[in-house]
C-alpha cells in the first residue's frame, strides 16, 4: 500500500502486530484489561442547495470563529504563509487578532520551484513580518535521515521537506504555529476535482466503453489521448485512490519478490466509496481524500515535521465547525467558474490580496525531479545499491528508474523518491 501511496494508509503501520487509531475514534481501556475502540466522528458530506451569499456568509463567520480560537495561547503563536490562497486567508484573519502576527515561507533557487517571492509580496500587503529561508540540495540531503526518523512511518510527500524546514524557522521565533490544511479536501481545492466534468462524453458511449479501455490498452504509453480515454472508461471507483498515486500493481508486481496479488489498492479504498455511494463523483473524490490523503498524508506529515523542531501546528480549516458548514456546499459551487475552491475564494474576496484570489494552485513544489539529476543523482544511487532491502525488491528496477530518469526519458522523480524515503527509513529503523 505504501508504494501505492507514499504513505503507510491507517490502520495499518509497518510494525507487525502494532495498529494506528483511525481518525474520529477513541480508544478505552476498562478495568481487567478489556479494550474497546469507538467511533465517534465520521466525516461525510451532504451537499445542500442555498444561495451562493448564504454560503460565503457560513464560510467567513466560521473561519474568523476558528482562527480567533486557534490563535489563543500564552506564547507566541505565529503562522506558516506560501504563496497560495489558504494559508494568504489564515494569516489575513489571524492578524486580526495579533497585529505583530510573525510568518514564516520556505523556497528553493530553482525558477519556478520556490513561491517566496508571492509570500513577501503577499505578507507586505498584509501588514505582517515574514521570515523566508531558502533549502539547498546539500542541507537538504544532510537532514533527510532526521526527516524520516521523524515521520514514525515512511512518509514519500516531497512537500513534507519544505514543511520540515519551514518548522524548523519558525521554532526559532515563536512555540504555535497556523497552517493551511484542509481547505483543499473540505472546498474542493483540486484541478482534478475538475475530471468527473472532462469525462462526461464516456456516459454517452457506456455501451462501448469496455471496448474503448481495451483499445486503449493496447496503445503504446505516451499516446496521445490514451490516458484519458482510460480514465474515462475505468469507473472512478477502481481510478481515483487519493492524491497520490505511486506504483500500479503491474509495476509492483516488477519488483516486488513476494507480491501479492490478492492486495490490489482499490481494497483500501473500497469500503469507503460503498459509504460515498450516494454522492456525486465530486463529493465522492472529496470523501476519499479527507479519508485517506488529509489524514494519512497531510496531516502526518504537518504533525511529525513540526514535533521533530518541539513547534505545536495547529490547523483552523481542520474545525469541526468548518468542516459543518463544508460538508453542506454542493460540487457546483466548488468547482465551477473554471476555477478550485470556487464559493471559498468569493467568501474571502476582499480579505486576501488579489494577486493570491485567483493564482493558481502551485502548493510546496520540491525541486526533486531537478535534483535527482543532478545534485542527488550519486547519493540516490548509493542508497539504493547500499540498502539492505534485497529480501523485499529486485532493485535493478529501481537503478533502471533512476538511469531513465537521469537521462531524461521518463520523470520518475515521484517512485525514486517513494523508494528513496522507504530504504532511509528501513536503515534507521531495521538496520
Amino acid at each position: 500500500d505504501y508504494m501505492t501511496y507514499q504513505y503507510v494508509p491507517e490502520n495499518e503501520t509497518m510494525y507487525e502486530n502494532v495498529e494506528s487509531l483511525q481518525p474520529g475514534y477513541s480508544l478505552s481501556i476498562e478495568p481487567g484489561g478489556e479494550t474497546k475502540v469507538e467511533r465517534y466522528f465520521y466525516a461525510e458530506f451532504e451537499p445542500i442547495k442555498l444561495s451562493e451569499r448564504e454560503y460565503e456568509k457560513q464560510i467567513r463567520d466560521c473561519l474568523v470563529d476558528s482562527v480567533e480560537k486557534h490563535m489563543r495561547a500564552d506564547v507566541p503563536v505565529g503562522s506558516f504563509l506560501s504563496g497560495g490562497i489558504d494559508s494568504a486567508i489564515i494569516v489575513s484573519l489571524a492578524k486580526q487578532f495579533n497585529s505583530q502576527l510573525e510568518t514564516f515561507s520556505v523556497g528553493f533557487e530553482q525558477e519556478g520551484y520556490s513561491e517566496l517571492d508571492v509570500a513577501k509580496k503577499t505578507a507586505a500587503q498584509l501588514g505582517v513580518k515574514n521570515t523566508s529561508y531558502i533549502i539547498n540540495p546539500e542541507e537538504f540531503m544532510q537532514e533527510f535521515p532526521h526527516f524520516v526518523w521523524s515521520m514514525d512511518d515512511p512518509l514519500a510527500d516531497p512537500a513534507a521537506i519544505p514543511q520540515y524546514f519551514v518548522a524548523r524557522e519558525a521554532r526559532k521565533k515563536v512555540k504555535v504555529a497556523l497552517t493551511g490544511e484542509g481547505a483543499d479536501e473540505f472546498f474542493g481545492g483540486y484541478r482534478m476535482y475538475h475530471e468527473p466534468l472532462s469525462l462526461k462524453f464516456f456516459e454517452h458511449t457506456k455501451r462501448i466503453n469496455k471496448m474503448l479501455n481495451q483499445i486503449a490498452h493496447l496503445l503504446p504509453e505516451g499516446v496521445r489521448g490514451r490516458n484519458f480515454i482510460l480514465r474515462g472508461t475505468t469507473p472512478l471507483e477502481e481510478r481515483y485512490v487519493g492524491n497520490a498515486f505511486i506504483f500500479n500493481e503491474k509495476q509492483k508486481n516488477k519488483f516486488f519478490k513476494n507480491y501479492n496479488c490478492n492486495h490490489t489498492f482499490q481494497l483500501f479504498t473500497k469500503s469507503l466509496y460503498q459509504d460515498a455511494s450516494k454522492n456525486d463523483a465530486v463529493s465522492k473524490m472529496q470523501f476519499i481524500d479527507v479519508h485517506t490523503w488529509l489524514s494519512g498524508d497531510l496531516l502526518h506529515n504537518a504533525d511529525r515535521t513540526t514535533m521533530a523542531h518541539s513547534l505545536e501546528l495547529r490547523t483552523p480549516f481542520v474545525d469541526k465547525d468548518v468542516f459543518e458548514v463544508a460538508r453542506h456546499i454542493p460540487s457546483e459551487y466548488k468547482i465551477s467558474h473554471g476555477t478550485t475552491k470556487y464559493i471559498l475564494r468569493k467568501a474571502v474576496k476582499g480579505l486576501v490580496p488579489s494577486h493570491v484570489l485567483e493564482r493558481r494552485k502551485l502548493g510546496f513544489p520540491v525541486p526533486i525531479r531537478v535534483w535527482l539529476r543532478a545534485e542527488m543523482y550519486e547519493w540516490a544511487r548509493d542508497i539504493i545499491k547500499k540498502s539492505q532491502t534485497d529480501k523485499y525488491f529486485d532493485k535493478n528496477y529501481f537503478l533502471n528508474l533512476l538511469e531513465e530518469h537521469r537521462r531524461k526519458r521518463k520523470d520518475n522523480s515521484r517512485k525514486i523518491w517513494t523508494i528513496l524515503t522507504f530504504m532511509v527509513w528501513y536503515q534507521v529503523y531495521g538496520e
